[in-house]
């Protein structure tokens, strides 16, 4: 590791740095350097923006992606090498939310029945169960299943914030079991034959792609899918929108409300007046010649 490096890692430590932003940090400046071959201190501003404008326009990267590269060069060059006039940044996102997609319960049966191994499932089951990011239930450890107080105990979230989410009378009966088959040290879920280390986020990724793909399930477009399946179905439940926010760590109830635009509970009430054009269906009336 070169001195350069390890400064900017201990300049991110100083400032209490999420692991996962320390990370994506180093590989915007690890990138940067690969791309002009040379050492990340010996590249100007301007080259920087252009290695910028490449991620944008030849690699395609999405604007998130793009903002989270930014953000690891202007903290590199404004903190690391205390270029303060430096700054680095891209034009601002277009306001084109897209709602995310809901497993519904009868899927979600498909999806943890179809995990090829006990820990596979606990992981999916686990994380739809408490709401949890990837991010969350990989960091797990035995110790933050709180049993006696039916609460799981999620440290340094998003936000490097702790919080409490649900802890169902049904995953503990399910994590005990796998408690007795795995015995679990460190970490709650691990690689096979490493107790001492946590899965990684691709990892996750890949055991959810896999039970999706052999329960023969379309939507969900990553693992995150199931937290926004628990956020649902706890709104359909009936549960108040503000305890939805403290289980799932949001800063902002706005945040959370786009939730009440997936719940089903209203939508099935209401008629399409379709409904009520004509009692008889359209496929009762027999065939003419289309003109």
């Amino acid at each position: 590791m070169t001195q350069l490096r390890q400064k900017m890692i201990n300049d991110m430590k100083l400032r209490r740095f999420a692991l996962g932003t320390q990370k994506l940090y180093v590989y915007a400046v690890e990138d940067l350097a690969k791309y002009y071959n040379r050492s990340p201190d010996l590249i100007s501003e301007e080259e920087a923006h252009v290695y910028l404008l490449y991620l944008q326009e030849e690699k395609k990267l999405e604007w998130g992606s793009c903002n989270s590269m930014a953000a690891g060069l202007n903290f590199f060059y404004k903190t690391t090498l205390k270029e303060k006039n430096i700054k680095f940044s891209i034009p601002k996102r277009k306001h084109t939310r897209k709602l995310p997609t809901i497993f519904s319960r009868p899927d979600l049966k498909k999806l943890f029945a179809a995990a090829d191994t006990l820990r596979n499932r606990m992981i999916l089951t686990t994380a739809y169960s408490a709401g949890l990011r990837v991010s969350e239930v990989i960091s797990l450890k035995p110790e933050h299943i709180e049993s006696g107080r039916k609460l799981i105990r999620v440290e340094q979230g998003k936000g490097n914030k702790d919080r409490y989410t649900l802890l169902s009378d049904k995953l503990l009966k399910d994590l005990r079991v796998y408690w007795k088959r795995y015995h679990p040290k460190e970490y709650l879920f691990y690689p096979t034959g490493n107790p001492h280390k946590p899965l990684t986020k691709n990892m996750a990724w890949k055991i959810f792609d896999k039970a999706k793909k052999r329960a023969g399930l379309k939507l969900g477009k990553g693992i995150h899918s199931l937290r926004h399946s628990f956020a649902t179905h706890l709104l359909e439940d009936g549960v108040d929108l503000y305890s939805i926010k403290t289980f799932l760590g949001h800063n902002s109830i706005s945040t959370t409300m786009i939730y009440l635009r997936l719940t089903a509970n209203g939508i099935k009430k209401i008629k399409s007046p379709f409904d009520r054009y004509n009692k008889s269906s359209i496929v009762e009336v027999p065939d003419g010649k289309d003109s």
